[in-house]
């Protein structure tokens, strides 16, 4: 037990390169017995990929290595290495085109076809990401206007995840604050309201009253007029003079 323990201190030292690069792996993946494998590639991030199929079972045989071992998820894995991880698929991304090219070998197509592609895959998306992380969720402020110093996002920037259409956090669907009129209108303005509750709360006891009790007094200039009379004034017209 002792020498087997030795050993892999002293496989691992010459795979690391020395004390501080296998301390460091220890910290980041606390695996035991410590993991070699084979190099297979690196994300645009510096993600570093290995698969070792001799001294590992099924389903540990492929693991990362983060770039950053202090801020690391699963989320910060590209698609395109999650599947070969995960046995979507058996090639590494820098061997995607090689294996479409060798599968399209054994396609015979039944009828002739004006597709513009010529393999299942069809089109793809281009991935995006932000600073490493392809779940946009989060990718949000920590609380209004300070942004999130963890995931990079600075203060006052807009939130990167999605909002359906419709959402009140969707910026295209955020109604613009607008008064609906002012009490004051007539004298400069100083009350204004946006809504018929907030204008009955900005009104004083004697505007309250005098709608409420309206006054009986009535125009002298409009007693008895006929319909058409009134249907002229209702339009903005002026009556002739009797």
């Amino acid at each position: 037990m002792v020498k087997g323990l030795i050993d892999s201190f002293r496989t691992s030292l010459k795979y690391r390169g020395g004390w501080r690069k296998l301390l460091q792996h220890m910290y980041a993946n606390g695996d035991y017995p410590f993991k070699v494998g084979t190099f297979i590639g690196a994300d645009d991030f510096g993600n570093r990929y290995y698969e070792n199929r001799v001294d590992y079972p099924f389903g540990q045989h492929r693991w990362v290595e983060p770039a950053d071992i202090h801020n690391f998820d699963s989320t910060h894995v590209p698609p395109d290495w999650h599947g070969w991880m995960m046995h979507m698929h058996d090639e590494p991304p820098h061997q995607e085109e090689e294996q479409f090219n060798r599968l399209k070998q054994n396609i015979d197509p039944s009828a002739p076809s004006d597709a513009p592609y010529d393999h299942n895959i069809g089109y793809q998306n281009e991935v995006f990401n932000f600073n490493g992380m392809h779940n946009q969720s989060q990718i949000r402020s920590r609380g209004y206007g300070i942004g999130n110093s963890i995931v990079g996002l600075p203060a006052n920037a807009p939130d990167a995840y999605y909002t359906q259409p419709g959402s009140p956090y969707n910026p295209a669907f955020i109604r613009k604050f607008e008064y609906k009129g002012d009490l004051d209108e007539a004298t400069g303005g100083g009350r204004p309201y946006k809504n018929d509750v907030w204008k009955k709360r900005l009104m004083t006891a004697a505007e309250k009253e005098e709608i409420e009790n309206p006054s009986d007094t009535v125009d002298s200039s409009h007693a008895m007029l006929t319909p058409r009379e009134e249907a002229i004034l209702a339009r903005g017209g002026t009556l002739p003079k009797k």
